[in-house]
């Protein structure tokens, strides 16, 4: 019975409207209205300014402008080295984000703590706040940013509500750290 209702409201209704879940909705909104806050710490920065030049046009993703405050920012892009004792400072400019917000981590030093094997480098920023994409590469490739924005626009679309609120970091010291050695 249901589906001759659906088709006659489809037959009605033409192109005219479309039905979709409220959620739908929202994640397709948000896909395209990511608000950058970029956490540069090391030689990656100098590749990451390309991706905002014309050539490779950050805007069509929805990812055009940067934000110089975390509490208007919903995707933090950690770039370069993280040292133990900037991890309570990129802990709290995580906490002060609002939710829904995304991490991605660019560049092999952030991803893994890079080729630095010492005391003072995290081995990686997933020790410290939860990420969603990984960029790879030494320094990456600008298309790489891309494609991490293509993936992590699959990943908002496919979102439920109840997968917005990752809460804050429980990493406040440097002492809350291991250090891999």
């Amino acid at each position: 019975m249901s589906n001759i209702y659906e088709s006659d409201m489809e037959m009605s209704l033409g192109n005219n409207v479309i039905v979709t879940q409220m959620t739908q909705a929202i994640n397709w909104a948000r896909k395209f209205s990511f608000f950058i806050y970029p956490f540069i710490t090391a030689c990656c920065g100098m590749e990451f300014m390309s991706v905002a030049g014309p050539r490779y046009d950050l805007d069509r993703f929805g990812a055009a402008f940067p934000r110089f405050s975390p509490r208007q920012a919903d995707l933090l892009m950690v770039v370069g080295t993280i040292s133990h004792k900037q991890a309570p400072i990129l802990t709290r400019v995580y906490n002060q984000m609002a939710e829904p917000k995304w991490v991605v981590a660019y560049g092999v030093c952030t991803v893994s703590g890079g080729f630095y094997d010492n005391y003072a480098t995290v081995m990686g920023i997933d020790t410290i706040i939860p990420v969603d994409v990984y960029i790879p590469g030494c320094p990456p490739r600008p298309e790489m940013v891309i494609d991490a924005l293509i993936k992590l626009q699959d990943k908002v679309q496919a979102e439920t509500l109840a997968d917005h609120v990752k809460g804050p970091s429980q990493v406040t010291s440097a002492e809350g750290l291991s250090t891999g050695v």
